[in-house]
């Protein structure tokens, strides 16, 4: 990923764009963050942030006209959030706690015409950047228009206050008469930089020809002007123009260019989504003392109101980002970091490798972004560059090796048959999971589709596609591709909605259709069971590979009407559906976001699921979920149950063997020795050996090793013994003692580090 490729990604992701009243205030005080300490009644802390914003917090914390208010998205339904009131609330409770950081004295010197709110705020953002500021105002009294607003709205005590607080931060204050044309030449020719306030109170300000740029900048090169708002006397719009000219002032004696970056100056749009479904309408509190305002609790209650704006659509969908807690535009960032390193420790691998690659994200990002997208493109930089994890995936690999094994793979023309105008592709899981109901399958597509559908048995390559290895996944297609040519490249016919998307993306002139799809054109089968033992209504599972597949989600549903089920629909249901944890191999990577995220789905309803895709089946089912595959239902006398990793394999392997044997009448291949040693494993063994994917075949080759020499222990104690054998990259350790006619298993473990031999020290 490049850097301008980052650039790119990170504005696509608008969670940290500002929220609306932040973006309609001209200082870009943050409203938000301000509330929500209002809201729990840190009303110091919600100092700090008028302090850390506003020029004179205490002045403007009393009349500002709070243009953030007409951006409250509370008020597109009711009233808006009261800010102005609550400004007003926090600096009448509390002292400022800002605290005055000198920086070293500028030799340049800046002039600054009137003591209205731009004046004002000019000297004091000049002051703190170290120039020797001199105010001068016209008037007698000074203060400028803020003279003229009410003693209740703003004591003159507050004006004092400030510019005695000027007076100690070094400002020096002069009152003089009027300023006319030749008093302007003067200060321009003594000072580096002047500015002129047109909001002093001075009858007659002095003649300046203000282009309106908001920059201050004027037909003289060092003068600067600033102080007429629109609305007009608009106090925080007064105070944002001596903020932008004070800006100007410093980048002119800087001598750089007074235009650059500042383009989010003032008032701004904003591209922050916020989802207002579901915001109940609730009334602005009023005040029991409106000329005192808000007291603390009044405050609170108020601020409470605020809904906090922000985006976060695809974190409040998907358990994966919210565990990092953070956004996606954070999350491309520290990916990006993880990348780029050379030498050092990876943190990020593990958020890498766990996303499911279910593209939930992007359906519901306003802005269509993919961390999908963003994590597949990583791992396979990962993979390609040397720095993936080897344990990462490899499960999941290893279980598509054997499905592309000879223990598994087959390709044939329908019995009887030398041409193929179909080719039936049921998947790996569900020929792991429900042999019978591929068996079951295929025989009805011969029979009422038609009899020139050939079989193939294997796996798509997804697992290697979502671990992002491209010339694994690359090779796994062309041992496809092959098979499917050498049938004479008949339309493949899937039942599993990963096979669907894998080869409609990387195989498309095979032309892919769904078993569901044609099953709800030629009707179910004749000898469909009564799926009135089912309980009623169902709740209906898509696939996350089969989200924009809106013809397959229709032709389930209008199977299931055949069925007489009735349907209900989850809130996230179609586009919207959410994976199951398998996708991507999230459970490889991270069980623990797994089941988390099968939590969550199995709570959004108490009907009984179902579903087309027999690993959605068996990962809800294992939560203790009735779920139901849509098979089980057409063809319920072969309904089965989540068989585990060792028996899903071993179902593969009977499947092909059965399959040749009734249908084309030849003998498998004869079984590997070591799968031939009887184990006698109890019910919770069996659960931790799941729990840490070692398989039934794993074990059995330890205990050939040992039946061939290899080494052992033995316990004294309970006269277990423990042998390890490695083959391949994970040495695996059995706990086990040999009976009469088994061998009985106690525990087993795998790990990836080399325990060497040597001498007894």
């Amino acid at each position: 990923m490049e850097q301008k490729e980052l650039r790119e990604l990170e504005q696509r992701c608008i969670q940290d764009e500002p929220p609306f009243c932040t973006a309609a205030c001209p200082l870009h005080m943050d409203a938000r963050l301000f509330l929500q300490h209002m809201a729990h009644g840190k009303t110091q802390a919600a100092r700090k942030i008028l302090d850390k914003t506003l020029p004179f917090p205490a002045i403007l914390g009393r009349i500002c006209d709070h243009p953030c208010e007409a951006r409250c998205r509370l008020g597109e339904a009711g009233d808006p959030i009261a800010i102005g009131a609550l400004e007003r609330a926090c600096v009448s409770s509390t002292p400022t706690g800002k605290t005055r950081v000198l920086v070293p004295q500028k030799e340049k010197r800046v002039a600054l015409v009137g003591s209205g709110m731009s004046s004002l705020t000019a000297a004091w953002d000049l002051v703190r950047k170290g120039y020797p500021v001199h105010l001068i105002d016209p008037a007698p009294s000074p203060g400028g228009t803020l003279q003229g607003i009410p003693e209740a709205t703003l004591p003159r005590g507050i004006i004092a206050d400030a510019l005695a607080e000027l007076r100690e931060m070094g400002v020096q204050l002069e009152t003089t008469g009027p300023m006319d044309s030749e008093r302007i030449d003067t200060l321009c020719t003594t000072f580096d930089a002047v500015y002129v306030g047109l909001d002093s109170a001075s009858e007659k300000n002095p003649v300046v020809t203000f282009t309106g740029d908001p920059s201050g900048s004027t037909d003289r090169e060092n003068l600067f002007a600033g102080g007429r708002s629109t609305p007009a006397n608009s106090p925080v719009l007064l105070a944002a123009q001596g903020r932008w000219a004070a800006t100007s002032m410093d980048r002119f004696l800087q001598n750089v260019s007074m235009t650059a970056g500042r383009e989010t100056e003032g008032a701004v749009t904003s591209r922050l989504y916020t989802n207002m479904d579901g915001v109940a309408h609730a009334p602005r509190t009023i005040a029991a003392n409106p000329n005192q305002g808000y007291t603390p609790e009044e405050a609170s209650t108020e601020a409470t109101r605020c809904i906090q704006c922000e985006c976060l659509e695809c974190v409040k969908v998907c358990p994966y980002l919210e565990k990092y807690k953070g956004s996606p535009r954070e999350y491309v960032r520290r990916i990006y970091n993880n990348l780029s390193i050379v030498k050092g420790t990876r943190t990020t691998n593990k958020m890498i490798n766990s996303c499911n690659l279910c593209g939930l994200c992007e359906t519901v990002c306003p802005t269509g972004f993919s961390m999908a997208e963003v994590c597949h493109t990583s791992r396979q930089h990962m993979v390609e560059t040397g720095k993936m994890p080897p344990s990462a995936h490899e499960f999941a690999l290893l279980d598509m090796a054997f499905s592309n094994s000879d223990d598994f793979f087959l390709v044939r023309h329908a019995p009887g048959e030398s041409s193929s105008a179909w080719l039936f592709f049921p998947g790996c899981q569900l020929g792991g999971a429900s042999p019978a109901h591929v068996a079951q399958a295929y025989g009805y597509l011969r029979e009422t589709h038609d009899t020139k559908t050939g079989l193939m048995l294997g796996c798509c390559g997804a697992p290697a596609h979502w671990g992002g290895d491209v010339p694994l996944f690359e090779s796994v297609l062309a041992q496809i591709k092959a098979g499917w040519k050498n049938l004479g490249n008949p339309q493949i016919i899937t039942a599993c909605s990963s096979c669907q998307s894998v080869f409609s993306q990387f195989l498309p002139e095979a032309d892919t259709v769904s078993l569901w799809s044609l099953m709800a054109d030629h009707g179910l089968p004749a000898t469909v069971g009564d799926s009135q033992t089912e309980t009623l209504p169902l709740a209906v599972i898509d696939p996350c590979t089969a989200r924009h597949e809106t013809n397959v989600q229709k032709s389930v549903r209008l199977l299931l009407n055949d069925l007489g089920a009735t349907v209900e629909e989850l809130p996230f249901s179609g586009e919207r559906t959410e994976c199951c944890g398998f996708g991507g191999l999230m459970s490889n990577a991270d069980p623990d976001v797994a089941r988390d995220l099968l939590e969550r789905r199995v709570q959004q309803s108490p009907l009984d699921y179902l579903t087309y895709c027999v690993v959605c089946r068996d990962h809800l089912a294992s939560t203790g979920k009735k779920t139901s595959h849509l098979f089980d239902l057409i063809w319920p006398e072969n309904r089965s149950t989540n068989p585990g990793y060792s028996l899903r394999q071993e179902n593969r392997t009977r499947l092909k063997s059965n399959i040749l044997k009734t249908l084309w009448h030849e003998e498998s291949e004869p079984e590997a020795p070591h799968r031939k040693i009887p184990l006698q494993i109890a019910p919770d063994v069996q659960d931790i050996l799941e729990s840490r994917r070692i398989l039934k075949e794993d074990i059995q080759q330890v205990l050939y090793h040992v039946k061939n020499g290899g080494e052992w222990l033995t316990n004294p104690t309970n006269g277990h013994r423990l042998a390890s054998y490695k083959p391949r990259k994970v040495t695996f350790w059995v706990e086990y003692q040999k009976l009469d006619d088994a061998w009985e298993i106690y525990n087993a473990y795998c790990h990836r580090m080399t325990v060497a031999k040597g001498d007894r020290q």
